[in-house]
């Protein structure tokens, strides 16, 4: 019979082992490092693949880390395995970076680069958090306190914005989740209730994920209910609602071609492939972007990837939708044109899973690459990172692709020809203001710290302004369950410490 598949089987890149470990130690000095766990996962993924790869890998991609500092991990690692990849990288902060190093590795395979190619992450935030507070010093590779700290939120943000709390991913997201829930025309109590059900169903994943960090199932009452264990921390968001980034997770992946995983006798039951993706960024200063009801990126990645899929949402049979706030995989489920009833992981969110900072999304790749074998035909990796800010897609099938893999990626300019002008931010304002988006920030005990509202002024420019705690009638204003405060108007004044402040009219 003739082979009608006209790709070379030498370019046509597949997974073919993946690896996971989570480590719960009884002693905090028996925790592993992040290069412990990385070289784990990377062993599991290989013994999972049933051949000999890792001496013959080329490309290494490591997922950023911030639980522990070391100089040059990615040629620490490779070190450990006896191995120089042409291409060895250590990469910046970014949720979505696992799936963009997947897809970016499949894409060297298929131009013929490399024969081998791995990407892993790590993190151990749950014993470097409990060793620095019991003053317990790691028997680890020695910090590497000369190694410049990676930029995050607050490097990228207005002083303003910094000055008021809103530079932290719990405090930015709201402002997406209250301006998008008034723009579908819903209440602030219909939105709870979305994201309560949503954030159950990431929970029943998790329940089932014998790599999570919580293994139990929540009802939606449970995340929505603010209680002594469950404290809210940024209107909307209570603790169940938030990424739990104190987990000691590894997760490793490895590729190779078609021809190689054949030559080596690799299990075509093991055999997964990438058909393709994409990738689109916002500025990484927030206030930089015109509206916060929708991701103009978000939505050029999932409608590009949506054309893999004969442009219907639908036919992805394994989903997993970023899970770090509630807003994102609403958003994305809108723009797929899924129902509400979707399931919308297949690891378990990063409440529940757990959430090893950056990446998240190799541990997701990892459960789908198991349910792609298990049987799902099609599946969708949409990771993200930042502030709603960096986007990248990846779709994966049981069934070898038609076509070479694209190796034209971007959809920077689809995202870029749908942004409106982005209004000019000021700091200093008076007269009247409309809500474009809002939050409230909470201290440890429950008690309000101060109300943040993002402001429309009357010649349409831009700026945040302060809500004290002690004006209760506005705070109210803003909280009201049944009506959203987003497009009301209010008084803004200029506070003694230069900040404006907003009271409702």
């Amino acid at each position: 019979m003739t082979d009608k598949n006209p790709i070379s089987e030498d370019r046509i890149p597949v997974i073919v082992g993946i690896g996971e470990i989570v480590d719960r130690p009884k002693e905090i000095t028996d925790g592993l490092e992040p290069l412990d766990l990385l070289e784990q996962a990377l062993r599991r993924a290989e013994a999972d693949a049933g051949a000999k790869l890792l001496g013959e890998v080329q490309s290494l991609d490591v997922v950023n880390f911030l639980s522990w500092r070391y100089r040059d991990p990615e040629k620490l690692l490779a070190q450990r395995f006896g191995i120089s990849p042409a291409h060895c990288y250590y990469g910046p902060v970014g949720g979505e970076s696992p799936v963009r190093y997947v897809h970016e590795a499949a894409k060297r395979i298929a131009r013929g680069e490399c024969g081998v190619a791995a990407v892993c992450g790590a993190e151990a935030q749950s014993t470097a958090t409990k060793a620095e507070r019991a003053g317990v010093k790691l028997p680890w590779t020695p910090f590497a306190h000369d190694v410049e700290e990676p930029k995050r939120g607050a490097a990228f943000q207005k002083p303003l914005a910094v000055k008021l709390g809103v530079f932290r991913p719990v405090t930015v997201y709201p402002f997406y989740e209250a301006a998008s829930a008034a723009h579908w025309g819903q209440t602030p109590r219909e939105a709870m209730a979305e994201s309560g059900t949503l954030w159950s169903r990431y929970s029943e994943a998790a329940a089932q994920n014998p790599n999570a960090w919580l293994k139990r199932r929540y009802v939606p009452e449970e995340i929505t209910t603010p209680t002594a264990d469950n404290r809210l921390i940024a209107w909307p968001y209570n603790k169940l609602m938030v990424a739990n980034p104190s987990v000691n997770m590894g997760g490793a992946l490895l590729l190779t071609s078609l021809a190689k995983a054949r030559a080596l006798g690799i299990a075509q039951d093991k055999l997964v492939y990438p058909l393709g993706g994409a990738s689109a960024e916002e500025p990484r200063d927030y206030l930089l972007r015109d509206q916060f009801y929708e991701s103009h990126p978000q939505n050029a990645v999932l409608r590009s990837v949506m054309d893999l899929a004969g442009g219907d949402g639908r036919k992805f049979d394994a989903i997993e939708l970023y899970s770090c706030f509630p807003c994102v995989p609403k958003m994305a489920r809108r723009t797929l044109g899924l129902s509400a009833d979707v399931q919308p992981t297949v690891t378990g969110g990063l409440t529940f899973f757990g959430a090893p900072l950056n990446t998240y999304m190799t541990h997701a790749a990892c459960a789908m690459v198991r349910r792609v074998r298990g049987g799902a035909r099609l599946g969708l990796l949409y990771g993200q990172g930042g502030f709603v800010t960096k986007h990248h897609a990846l779709v994966v099938s049981k069934t070898a692709p038609r076509e070479s893999l694209a190796q034209e990626t971007s959809v920077q300019g689809e995202a870029d020809r749908n942004k409106h002008a982005v209004p000019e931010f000021v700091t200093e304002a008076s007269g009247k203001g409309k809500v474009e988006s809002f939050t409230v920030l909470y201290g440890r005990g429950g008690d309000v710290e101060h109300g943040v509202v993002m402001l429309r002024t009357t010649d349409d420019r831009r700026t945040l302004a302060r809500i004290p705690a002690s004006d209760s009638a506005t705070l109210a204003h803003l909280l009201d369950m049944d009506r959203t405060p987003v497009g009301s108007l209010g008084e803004i004044a200029m506070a003694a410490d230069g900040v404006p402040e907003w009271r409702v009219a």
